[in-house]
Formats: structure tokens, sequence, C-alpha cells
């Protein structure tokens, strides 16, 4: 192993340590949230305001934040039924295929995400009660798809070089 592998694996190691912590902290902000507005709403007759608007926007979030995180571990859905039975050869052309596809399909969302986050910022889209701009929401799940889509096209010419 090279230095620079070495020292690659450790920034992806960092940064998935980075993602987990992120999406653990939002996702028990979420749980505590629900957990404050169901008790609010029949113990004391009183929701919060708000909760689910903020639930909304941190949903959003970890699914978005954990998308460069699938894409780092390769845990994108995949069936190999078919795949299992051709030859290696093929086997890996069809996966760098794959990978290149997907990683279109994963820039095409993040351009249509920023394009959404665009007319979002054009009328000024806010959430109903708490009044927070939605459109920075949309432009941040975008550039966390591009990121998503560039590890995938990064991944798919480390595999190439790796078996030449």
């Amino acid at each position: 192993m090279t230095d620079t592998t070495v020292a690659a694996g450790g920034i992806t190691r960092w940064l998935r340590s980075a993602i987990a912590a992120i999406c653990a902290v939002l996702l028990l902000a979420m749980m505590a949230l629900t957990l404050a507005d169901v008790l609010g709403r029949y113990l004391l007759n009183a929701p919060l305001k708000g909760a689910t608007e903020l639930t909304e926007l941190m949903l959003a979030a970890v699914i978005f934040i954990g998308l460069p995180a699938a894409s780092l571990d390769h845990d994108h859905i995949n069936v190999d039924a078919l795949t299992m039975r051709l030859q290696p050869l093929y086997r890996k052309g069809l996966d760098r295929l794959v990978g290149m596809l997907s990683s279109g399909i994963l820039a095409v969302i993040a351009w249509r995400l920023w394009k959404i986050g665009d007319q979002i910022a054009g009328y000024d889209g806010i959430t109903p009660t708490l009044k927070l701009p939605v459109a920075p929401v949309a432009y941040g799940v975008a550039v966390l798809s591009a990121v998503a889509a560039i590890i995938t096209v990064v991944q798919v010419f480390e595999r190439r070089r790796a078996n030449v």
C-alpha cells in the first residue's frame, strides 16, 4: 500500500465518521422534537409550534447527508441476480457502466435540485409556521447530490485503475 492510498483511506474513514456523527445528531434531534411534540400535544394540549416543519427539514438533511456516505461505502441498492452469471470481464464492464450511469443520474438530480432552489429563492419560499427559508435546503441537497455523483465517478476510475 502506498502512502497516498493510506492517506486517502484515513480521509475516507474520517469523512464517514463525520457523516455518521452528523446524521446521528440530526436523528436524535428529530426523535427529541417528535417526543416533545407528541407529549405536548396529548398531555398538555399544546403541540410544539413548527415541529413538523423542523422534522421535515431534518429528514431531508439526514437523507441527503447520507447519500455521499452510501456512495463512499458502495451501499446503494443493487440486484445481481443476472450479473453473477456473467463472466468476470463482462461483470467489470457492466459495473463500470452502471457506475457511470449512476453518477450521471446523481448529477442530473443535483442540477434539478439546484434549479428548484433557484425557483424557491425567486419567490422567497419560506416554511408556513416558522418562516424559515427553504431555498438553502434545496441548494444544500443539490450540493450533497453532486458530491455523491463525484464520489461515484471517482470510484469508477479507481476500480478501473486497480483492475488494469
